[in-house]
């Protein structure tokens, strides 16, 4: 299938590793040109290289903090300045802290609608009017399967990422008629860094090997294992093609069957 995204430009965030990181390598696979950004420069600078080997497009990489809306303008400015537009937006972040509420304090909660409410809106914020002009454009937001069915010990990610769903609905409803299409991703239990954090952070704390944790998880999956972040790029991918230009607000799980609900 062409998915018809040879030489569109897409803003990536936080995409030198995990998630992102996946989804970059899809878009490029699919003749996109990038956008990257991450906080860590090395770890940015070596997902740039392995991309532009791999694939052989045009990358720009830009060390960017998305709780600074001043660093969200430079990344989407310096971004235009190098490619002269922005097609497609997927919006991503490092998940908050895991906790019950009362071990939260409201400092950290301040944090978690920065980085992963308020970066989603600065970002859309900033491209959307050029998208609007040209009629055309693209933008995913990676959310959780804790929008959802919600995540014990997860309060800060299970509030903040169902903001950003309800935020993406109504846009989308705003917007369609310029050829927009504003959809979420939800991923499932999904082998990155941030879930060997969440992993050992629970057997800590009841006491128990990771390799538990890890079993028990899978034991919740229909498929009977945890996802590759390869196959939620994939996704995004279509999502963000020519193809999937009738499909908008939605959230759509990538989880192996792990939410129970109907709808």
């Amino acid at each position: 299938m062409n998915f018809g995204l040879e030489n569109r430009v897409a803003l990536v965030a936080a995409s030198s590793k995990g998630l992102g990181r996946a989804v970059a390598a899809e878009l490029a696979a699919e003749g996109a040109v990038l956008i990257m950004c991450a906080r860590e420069t090395a770890a940015l600078d070596e997902a740039k290289r392995s991309i532009t080997d791999a694939f052989g497009v045009d990358v720009v990489a830009i060390a960017t903090d998305l709780s600074d809306p001043q660093q969200v303008d430079r990344l989407v400015a310096e971004g235009l300045s190098h490619f002269g537009r922005i097609d497609i937006l997927v919006t991503n972040t490092g998940g908050p802290p895991a906790g019950e509420f009362e071990t939260h304090s409201p400092e950290v909660w301040r944090d978690a609608i920065r980085q992963n409410l308020e970066s989603v809106l600065n970002l859309t914020r900033a491209v959307l009017p050029g998208m609007k002009e040209r009629r055309w454009g693209r933008i995913l937001n990676i959310t959780s399967i804790a929008v959802k069915q919600p995540i014990d010990s997860l309060i800060l990610s299970n509030s903040v990422r169902a903001a950003v769903t309800g935020f993406a609905r109504t846009l989308a409803n705003e917007v369609g008629a310029f050829g927009i299409t504003v959809n979420n991703v939800m991923p499932g239990y999904t082998r990155t860094e941030r879930l060997e954090e969440l992993a050992d952070r629970m057997a800590e704390t009841k006491g128990i090997t990771v390799a538990e944790v890890t079993g028990a998880w899978e034991g919740e999956i229909p498929m009977g294992r945890l996802a590759e972040p390869r196959e939620l790029g994939a996704l995004v991918a279509f999502l963000a093609s020519e193809r999937a230009g009738y499909i908008t607000g939605t959230s759509i799980p990538v989880d192996g069957g792990w939410i129970r609900a109907l709808l």
